[in-house]
């Protein structure tokens, strides 16, 4: 078996090269994805950040909806960042009319929970299992966990400020997700992070 793993990133709209190129220097083959072969032909599956409603209608004219539940549903490893955490919550708590999202983890998120594109900020994070070093968190437009089930681990939460102790990465098995958006800070710790999941996926697998 390779110790390379193919990761897919839903590429229909979002963040898509930034991904790529962080998944690479992650140690995976990194491919975009937009038909349902490719959702059936990668070991991984980034969803990127990106508008959450706009990701949800292309998704679902793009007939990827019933292939990705499914192998969501079947143990695919996914990581989703910013819009991707919305799209696999299992409840929303704003009450988005139409929005649909993939599901998977046990998760009630809040969308745009920090404010509107001004509101936007950087903090530093703790997270123990990516080593002593905090990581730059950039927050754009982000949801926040409001409830997390008792099957999903608290990875981080926000540290200072009127937000201080909402979840803002989280993971479930083989889903993992954060609020920011590592892809833009040159910080490819959570992307290793992602592609060790994998690995262990695929062997369990083999």
């Amino acid at each position: 078996m390779s110790s390379t793993p193919t990761i897919g990133v839903l590429a229909v709209q979002g963040d898509v090269r930034e991904h790529l190129v962080a998944l690479e220097r992650g140690g995976a083959q990194a491919v975009t994805v937009r038909r349902p072969a490719e959702v059936a032909a990668v070991d991984g599956l980034v969803l990127p950040g990106g508008e959450s409603t706009t990701i949800d209608k292309l998704v679902r004219a793009f007939d990827l909806q019933a292939p990705l539940r499914e192998r969501i549903a079947d143990g695919l490893p996914v990581y989703g960042s910013c819009a991707g955490m919305i799209l696999l919550a299992d409840r929303l708590a704003d009450g988005a009319t139409g929005q649909q999202t993939l599901g998977g983890m046990d998760i009630l998120v809040r969308r745009n929970a920090f404010g509107r594109q001004v509101d936007s900020f950087e903090e530093d994070l703790h997270i123990r299992e990516l080593g002593g070093e905090p990581v730059r968190a950039v927050f754009i437009r982000a949801p926040w966990v409001e409830e997390a089930g008792e099957a999903v681990e608290v990875l981080a939460r926000v540290e200072h400020g009127p937000a201080a102790g909402r979840i803002v990465a989280a993971r479930q098995r083989n889903l993992l997700v954060t609020s920011f958006h590592p892809e833009v800070t040159g910080d490819h710790r959570v992307h290793q992070l992602f592609v060790d999941i994998v690995r262990q996926s695929l062997r369990e697998r083999s």
